[in-house]
C-alpha cells in the first residue's frame, strides 16, 4: 500500500513543464542529456523551423517570463465540497467555484483539459479603479485567503491599477497572461473562446491572444452595442457605445469539422404576392462589387435592359424565374432579386456578423434589468452583460447537450443565467462552470454598498462571490416557475479554493514533540471525509460531478466514485477485525461494478491500528486483482 504525502503528484494539479518534457523526449530522445534538453541538439534536428533573431515581432514586457512561469508552476491547492451552499447537489453536472481563478484553472486541469467547447470571460478592463488580481505567488494559496479575509493577517487591501503606475499595462498583461495559457489548455479542439474588453487594453489582448491561441485561429473581432441610446459625454469626442468581443478558435479546422453554430434568424418576411411557400425575403441577383459571376442581360417585366454580371449561370436564372423565385421591385423596372423564404432560412440557420446589435444581443440597460428584476434593487453588480449577449456566443460555437461552458471571471453570473435561459427556449442542456473570487464588498465604497447590505440581509458574507450565487438561485427559480413543462439541470455544486487537506509536516523548533504527534496525522485539522474525498477525486482527474455511491461495511463508509474508477474508505479508524470484511465487500463490489480501467482504493493511513491490519487487508485487495492501493 503506497503512501501518498505532500509533494507526490496526487497532491498537485498537473505538472505542465513535466508533461510537455515528457512529449518532447518521446519526439526528440538525441536531444536529451541526463534528463535535461540540449538546445543546440533540439535546433539542429528542428532545421529551418527554429527562429534565432534576437528581434522578433511580438509584445514584450517587465514580468512576461514569470507569467509564462506561472502558468506552469503547480497548484497545491484543493476544492473543498460545499453541499449546503449548493442546488440539486446530487443530481446537478453545474459547478460554481469560488477562488483565485488562477489557482482553480490549474486544479481543473487533470478533470477538464480539452473538455471545455465554450469559454466566455469579461475580466476587468484596467480602467484606473478596477481590481487587478493579487500577484504575491510565493504562497499562492494562503495569500489568497488572506486577501480574501478567510485566513488571519493584517493587510486585506486588495489593489487597484492606477493610471499613474508605471506598471499600468504591465500588471494588467500578468495578470491575464497565465490565465488565458490555461485556458487554452482547458478547450476541446473545437472550442472557442470569446474575451470582452474595453478600448484601453484591446489592442495588447489581440497580441498576446495571437501569442496564445495562434493567429491562424483568430475567428473575429465582435463589435457589440452595449447601449441603446446615444451618449452625451461632453468630455470626450467620441461617445462609448461598443465593447470588443474578440473570438479565438483552439483549432479553426477543428471547429469547422464539428459545424460552425448559427444565430436567431433576422431580416424582414413577408409574403405581398401570396407565394404559397409562405413569407420571403429578397437579395440581388447582381453579384457584388467585389465578387464575379456569369454576364448575360436580363429584361425586366416593363422592359427595361440591365447586362451585368449575376449570381448563376443564365439557366439557372430561368429555372428561378420560371419557379416564381424572381421578383423585379419597383413596379417591374428595378433589377432581378432572388426569393428567400423564411422556411429554408430557419432550416439553414443565419451566419452571425461582426456586429452585434442591441437589438438582438442586447444591451446594458437590459442586463440591468434582469438583475434589478431578480433582488427588486438596482447596483447589485456593475454593468452586468445581458443574457442574449452570451446567448448568442453560445448559439454561433454550436453547443450542444452536455458540452461544457466555462466563465472564469463570473461575476454578475451572467454566463450561468444564459445556460439556463437557453435550456428552456432551446432545449440545449449544456452545463455549466463559473470560477468567481470571493472579492470582499464594503458598504463604504459607493459601487459596493448595494450589495454589502445584500449579504447582510442574507446572512452571508460580504463578497462578490455570494451574490453570484445568489442569482444563481434566484435566476433558477425564476426559470422554473415560468415554464413548469421545462426538465433539466437548474442546480450547481459549489466549491471552495483551499489549502490541500494533506498536510505538510512542519517542525517547530520549540515543539519537537508535538510537532512529531502532529505528522503522525497528515490530514489537516478539521476537514472532512467529503473534503478528502473530493480532493482525490479532483486529483485523481475525475469530473467533480461524477456518480458517487455510498455503502456501509463493518460501520464504515465505502464510497464508490465512477462507477468504480475510485474506491475509498476514509474511515478514522480501522480494526483487526474489521479488515477481512472491509476488504472482501469491497472486492465484490468492484468486481460487480466492472469498471473498464484500473481502479484506485484509498484509506487514510492513520484509520489502521497497527501495520498488521494496513498489510492483510492490502493482501486480501491485491489476491482479489486490486493493486493500486493508496493511503492518506
Amino acid at each position: 500500500m503506497q503512501k501518498i504525502i505532500a509533494g507526490d503528484p496526487e497532491t498537485r494539479s498537473p505538472d505542465i513543464v513535466a508533461d510537455n518534457l515528457a512529449k518532447l523526449q518521446v519526439m526528440f530522445p538525441d536531444a536529451f542529456t541526463e534528463g535535461k534538453v540540449d538546445l543546440e541538439v533540439l535546433r539542429q534536428l528542428l532545421g529551418d523551423a527554429v527562429d534565432e533573431r534576437e528581434e522578433k515581432y511580438g509584445l514584450n514586457w517587465h514580468g512576461k517570463r514569470r507569467a509564462r512561469q506561472l502558468a506552469l508552476t503547480p497548484s497545491t491547492g484543493t476544492l473543498r465540497p460545499c453541499p449546503e451552499d449548493s442546488i440539486d447537489w446530487d443530481t446537478t453536472q453545474n459547478l460554481m467555484i469560488e477562488g483565485d481563478n488562477l489557482e482553480v484553472l490549474k486544479l481543473l486541469q487533470k478533470s477538464y483539459a480539452g473538455k471545455v467547447k465554450l469559454i466566455y470571460i469579461d475580466p476587468p478592463y484596467n480602467n484606473g479603479k478596477d481590481y487587478i488580481y493579487p500577484d504575491n505567488y510565493r504562497n499562492s494559496i494562503r495569500n489568497y485567503l488572506r486577501l480574501t479575509g478567510q485566513a488571519d493577517g493584517n493587510d486585506r487591501r486588495l489593489s487597484t491599477n492606477p493610471a499613474t503606475s508605471g506598471r499600468y499595462h504591465t500588471a494588467w498583461l500578468n495578470m491575464m497572461y497565465p490565465r488565458l495559457t490555461l485556458a487554452h489548455a482547458l478547450l476541446r479542439q473545437d472550442g472557442l473562446i470569446f474575451v470582452s474588453i474595453g478600448d484601453f487594453e484591446s489592442g495588447h489582448l489581440r497580441t498576446i491572444l495571437d501569442e496564445i491561441f495562434g493567429g491562424e485561429n483568430f475567428e473575429g473581432h465582435i463589435h457589440w452595442r452595449r447601449r441603446h441610446n446615444q451618449p452625451n459625454d461632453r468630455t470626450k469626442m467620441l461617445g462609448l457605445v461598443a465593447e470588443h468581443i474578440l473570438v479565438y478558435a483552439k483549432n479553426s479546422a477543428a471547429y469547422r469539422r464539428s459545424g460552425v453554430g448559427k444565430i436567431a434568424l433576422t431580416g424582414d418576411f413577408s409574403n405581398p404576392d401570396g407565394d404559397p411557400r409562405g413569407d420571403w425575403s429578397s437579395k440581388p441577383w447582381k453579384v457584388g462589387s467585389d465578387q464575379s459571376g456569369s454576364r448575360y442581360r436580363i429584361e425586366t417585366p416593363t422592359g427595361r435592359i440591365y447586362d451585368e454580371e449575376w449570381m448563376g449561370e443564365e439557366s439557372t436564372y430561368r429555372q428561378l424565374l420560371s419557379d416564381g423565385r424572381i421578383v423585379f421591385p419597383n413596379d417591374g423596372a428595378g433589377p432581378p432579386r432572388k426569393k428567400y423564404y423564411r422556411t429554408e432560412r430557419e432550416e439553414e440557420g443565419q451566419c452571425a456578423t461582426n456586429w452585434w446589435r442591441h437589438e438582438q444581443f442586447g444591451h446594458n440597460q437590459g442586463g440591468n434589468n434582469i438583475v434589478t428584476g431578480l433582488f427588486g434593487r438596482k447596483n447589485v453588480f456593475s454593468n452586468p452583460k445581458p443574457v442574449e449577449l452570451v446567448k448568442g456566443m453560445i448559439s454561433v460555437s454550436n453547443v450542444k447537450a452536455d458540452d461544457i461552458v466555462l466563465d472564469f471571471f463570473a461575476g454578475s453570473g451572467t454566463t450561468a443565467h444564459a445556460v439556463m435561459d437557453n435550456r428552456v427556449m432551446e432545449g440545449e442542456h449544456c452545463r455549466y462552470i463559473l470560477v468567481q473570487l470571493p472579492e470582499v464588498l464594503s458598504a463604504e465604497v459607493r459601487e459596493q454598498r448595494v450589495g454589502a447590505y445584500l449579504c447582510d440581509e442574507l446572512g452571508k458574507p460580504r463578497n462578490i462571490a455570494e451574490l453570484t450565487k445568489e442569482r444563481l438561485r434566484r435566476a433558477a427559480k425564476k426559470l422554473r416557475e415560468g415554464s413548469r413543462i421545462v426538465t433539466g439541470d437548474f442546480g450547481f455544486r459549489v466549491f471552495k479554493l483551499d489549502t490541500s487537506n494533506i498536510r505538510t509536516w512542519d517542525p517547530a523548533p520549540d515543539d519537537l514533540d508535538g510537532a512529531l504527534l502532529a505528522g503522525l496525522d497528515h490530514i489537516e485539522p478539521g476537514r472532512t471525509e467529503q473534503d478528502i474525498l473530493y480532493e482525490v477525486l479532483l486529483k485523481l482527474g475525475l469530473d467533480l460531478c461524477v456518480p458517487i455511491e455510498t455503502r456501509t461495511v463493518t460501520g464504515k463508509s465505502v464510497h464508490s466514485v465512477g462507477a468504480g474508477t475510485l474506491i475509498a474508505c476514509l474511515d478514522e479508524a480501522i480494526a483487526r477485525e474489521d479488515v477481512e470484511e472491509l476488504a472482501l465487500a469491497i472486492a465484490d463490489w468492484h468486481d460487480a461494478l466492472a469498471p473498464a480501467g484500473e481502479s484506485t482504493v484509498v484509506f487514510r493511513d492513520s484509520a489502521f491500528v497497527d501495520d498488521v491490519a494496513k498489510t492483510n487487508l492490502a493482501a486480501i485487495l491485491e489476491q482479489r486483482g486490486l493493486r493500486n492501493i493508496r493511503s492518506l
